[in-house]
């Protein structure tokens, strides 16, 4: 964990640039549960950091600014027992999290149109509805 956090290949995030912070947790934890700081809250400046260029820090500060409060984005995991689980939870997700914030946009998508084959088939499958529909009605005779 000293090395700081792999994003891509090309990306790592120095341990430096990490906060933890330990808490109780809540959830299973059997007698321990009340005395060990097994929660863990990962924090990363995004907004400060000198590990990623400008253009993807604006991407993904674009992307992720619903999550950042004044550039920081906090993952926060007590789903295992253990803090060292936790502390690799977290840091998993805070990297899946960055990875998908920097990835490049999706290309454009080209617009088409239906095939003539798909417009005959999706009317004859509206007139077969139909006609399934009207079979089933009860006259009032």
């Amino acid at each position: 964990m000293d090395d700081g956090l792999r994003v891509t290949d090309r990306w790592v995030v120095p341990s430096a640039e990490l906060r933890e912070r330990f808490s109780r947790s809540s959830g299973p934890g059997g007698q321990g549960v009340n005395t060990t700081d097994s929660r863990v809250e990962l924090s990363f400046d995004l907004a400060a950091t000198t590990s990623l260029p400008p253009t993807l820090r604006a991407r993904a500060m674009d992307r992720l600014a619903g999550r950042l409060v004044d550039g920081v984005l906090t993952i926060a995991a007590s789903e295992h027992r253990a803090q060292l689980a936790n502390r690799e939870a977290a840091r998993e997700r805070l990297a899946t999290l960055l990875r998908e914030a920097v990835a490049p946009p999706p290309p454009p998508r080209r617009p088409t149109r239906p095939s003539r084959g798909a417009k005959e088939r999706r009317l004859a499958d509206k007139k077969r509805q139909s006609q399934r529909k009207r079979d089933r009605r009860v006259d009032g005779d």
